[in-house]
């Protein structure tokens, strides 16, 4: 395979031309033409017949060699020039292709192309100058994409005449920077030394790598972070639990009795009128069941008395 054939293989086609966009389509379509060697017909004329040999005695006809040259010349650029509107004409929007398909040359249609659309892009100017201008870089975005997007603009505004001064873009970038770039702005506001925009790139790309890479140290760090929290909720709930077991304790009689009052029940020893265990002598039954209070009635009180007596016999040794 020839060097020709593997350009021809490489060669990317344009995309179809809508309307908009015409320089970048144009300068994409010459290249396209001119690795298919068909791009003359867009300049030359169709090849003219051979005049002969002029000389003192008169003009000579052509040889058949002259003739014969010719003839392969006009084959070839008829060739082309069909090959070269065809590819056009495919190279745009069915909405264009109506239209130009009745032209009969193809450079009529390029000429045509160029008529119409460049005083469009001349119309634009004032556009691309609102753009750059207006264009404002945001934190949902990658900076380094949007700056990108800068040069692009500005790019744009070169190609309209419009030269940019590179201090002046330099100082453009760093003023749309986003509102979390502000401690970069401001450093790099009260540098003295010029800088290139190579050198701007490049710190904002090693400033972005940065910023990605203290942001992924952070996310990381999040389960632990998560896991702490969930073990202080959990012991804010038990207290707070605790906390409302006390109040229902105390809620009853307005006294503070503690978690649970049947731990700290305290145990009695026998009643001096029974000599069952689990309540006290004043509280037993058998004893108010003697009817009056506990000053008034002597026989209980004597009562009681003795059967004290005779607990404390029992219980000294003998």
């Amino acid at each position: 395979m020839d060097q020709t054939s593997i350009i021809k293989t490489h060669v990317e086609k344009p995309e179809k031309f809508k309307g908009s966009d015409f320089r970048r389509w144009q300068q994409k379509m010459l290249f396209y033409l001119t690795t298919l060697h068909v791009s003359n017909v867009l300049t030359d004329d169709s090849p003219s017949p051979p005049t002969g040999i002029t000389t003192a005695k008169g003009t000579t006809p052509p040889s058949e060699a002259q003739l014969a040259e010719h003839q392969r010349a006009v084959e070839t650029w008829n060739t082309n020039e069909y090959n070269c509107r065809n590819y056009i004409l495919n190279a745009m929007d069915d909405s264009l292709y109506d239209i130009y398909s009745t032209v009969t040359t193809t450079r009529e249609i390029w000429e045509s192309l160029e008529k119409k659309y460049k005083i469009d892009v001349a119309c634009s100017k004032k556009f691309v100058i609102g753009k750059f201008m207006n264009f404002k870089m945001v934190d949902t975005k990658s900076v380094l994409k949007q700056v990108e997007e800068i040069q692009v603009i500005a790019h744009d505004l070169e190609v309209e005449g419009i030269g940019i001064n590179s201090n002046f873009l330099v100082g453009s970038i760093i003023e749309k920077l986003p509102p979390s770039w502000k401690n970069f702005k401001l450093y790099h506001k009260h540098l003295t030394d010029d800088m290139s925009l190579e050198q701007l790139v490049l710190r904002i790309r090693v400033e972005e790598d940065n910023r990605l890479n203290e942001k992924a140290d952070a996310n990381s760090l999040e389960p632990s972070a998560n896991f702490v929290g969930e073990a202080s909720t959990s012991r804010t709930k038990h207290n707070n639990k605790k906390g409302n077991q006390v109040s229902k304790n105390s809620s009853k009689d307005g006294k503070n009795h503690g978690p649970n009052k049947k731990n700290f029940k305290k145990n009695f020893g026998p009643c001096y009128v029974c000599g069952k265990i689990g309540h006290k002598a004043k509280d037993c039954r058998f004893r108010m069941g003697q009817g009056g209070n506990n000053g008034g009635n002597i026989g209980g009180t004597m009562e009681t008395m003795v059967v004290i007596l005779v607990e404390e016999i029992l219980v000294k040794p003998t």
